[in-house]
């Protein structure tokens, strides 16, 4: 049975609860726990979800104090998804981001239509840019 499902606002945690999270769902960054703590804590926003002592859920933003925040990570557990966590952790980025001119984010292709649900736009003659690098 499972327990109810809390979310917090927190930036501090154990290493070893964000590699299950990320490594739940096969991101490469979860093999960089120690990275993925200090990420955490310089971010301008997390919002997590838990059951119980278990993290199932996180999202992030970076954010430039104003006018534009930027939604890093958004990631659920697999034995948790498809039951509004996510949605729900955005709805409460949106909320605080209210008064900024944009949040954006960078998804998958075929995560476009959670993200539309959600309320975001598809860019049209926009190509997101990065560069990744491969950390020893």
């Amino acid at each position: 049975m499972k327990k109810e499902i809390i979310y917090r606002d927190i930036q501090h945690f154990n290493p070893q609860d964000l590699q299950d999270l990320f490594l739940s769902v096969e991101w490469s960054s979860g093999h960089y726990p120690e990275k993925l703590v200090v990420a955490m804590q310089n971010s301008s926003t997390v919002y997590t979800a838990w059951e119980g002592d278990t993290l199932i859920g996180l999202i992030n933003a970076l954010d430039d104090g104003i006018m534009t925040a930027y939604i890093h990570y958004l990631l659920i557990h697999p034995d948790y998804q498809h039951l509004g966590i996510g949605k729900e952790l955005v709805m409460r980025i949106r909320e605080k981001y209210k008064d900024y001119l944009r949040i954006v984010l960078v998804t998958y292709d075929q995560e476009v239509g959670f993200y539309e649900h959600c309320g975001f736009m598809k860019g049209e003659e926009k190509t997101p840019m990065f560069i990744t690098s491969l950390w020893t």
